[in-house]
């Protein structure tokens, strides 16, 4: 069983791009609904609520970990990899294929300002971003958006466009999606800005995913996709549904705790 893990669920999104990959794997999904959104919190409580939310996936079955969170990524793959003993598949913005796909050197990061402030992040543009300039955009409404269900609509466009309109007018020609919760506004997105290319790296991630599935012989199971969430399930079951689209059974996780 693969195990995936968000702050909510913007993670749905990675989780789709590796059932596409796996339609045969058993997926299962914890949105840590409780402490959502991530972005704001210190980098050691995320790093606290990662290591919990990664150990409760391999406590019910997972053989592999999908770190379906930017922000949590950034914070504590690392000391996921050297703490759990599962793969640890994480995220990263995919600044190396936007500065390969702009056409105008001007390149936007659409993310939360956990992932933004990031040593990760920081290494990924020194490394890459040679020649072409980088804009930095935390935008916490889209992924309020994205909590509530709202992935399209005069309300989703208005949000969307607040954000990036601004970035169109200076030049900006391709957008990072460095949120998982940002992949299912793309069709906003896209409608906002239809001439700008958008990076999401949800498809990458299931490919390495599938690469260690397959490392590590891992068995197909029924495909079933199970949800979990350390909120309240009966809160978050239509946005989950309608993000993931179709309805899917969302049971309640214990939360832990956070200093």
């Amino acid at each position: 069983m693969i195990g995936l893990f968000d702050s909510g669920l913007g993670g749905l999104s990675v989780a789709r791009a590796v059932r596409a990959v796996l339609p045969r794997h058993d997926l299962i999904y914890l949105a840590d609904s409780a402490y959502c959104p991530y972005g704001p919190l210190a980098t050691a409580q995320v790093r606290e609520r990662a290591l919990f939310c990664a150990r409760w996936l391999v406590a019910h079955g997972a053989a592999v970990i999908v770190v379906a969170c930017n922000t949590a990524s950034s914070a504590a793959l690392d000391v996921l990899r050297t703490t759990l003993e599962v793969p640890v598949v994480g995220m990263e913005p995919g600044i190396k294929p936007a500065v390969a796909a702009t056409r105008t050197g001007k390149v936007a990061v659409l993310a939360t300002s956990g992932t933004l402030q990031g040593d990760r992040f920081g290494r990924l543009v020194e490394q890459f971003a040679h020649g072409v300039t980088v804009r930095t955009v935390a935008c916490p409404a889209m992924v309020d958006l994205v909590e509530a269900g709202l992935l399209r609509g005069d309300d989703a466009e208005a949000v969307v466009r607040g954000y990036v309109a601004p970035l169109l007018a200076d030049g900006v020609d391709t957008f990072v999606l460095g949120c998982t919760h940002f992949p299912p506004l793309a069709p906003v997105i896209a409608t906002v800005a239809p001439e700008a290319t958008l990076i999401d790296t949800g498809p990458a991630v299931a490919a390495q995913t599938a690469r260690v599935v397959a490392k590590l012989e891992l068995a197909p199971g029924s495909g079933r996709v199970q949800a979990f969430t350390t909120g309240d399930p009966a809160l978050i079951r239509p946005a989950l549904w309608r993000v993931w689209g179709e309805t899917i059974d969302v049971a309640q996780a214990l939360q832990g705790t956070i200093t």
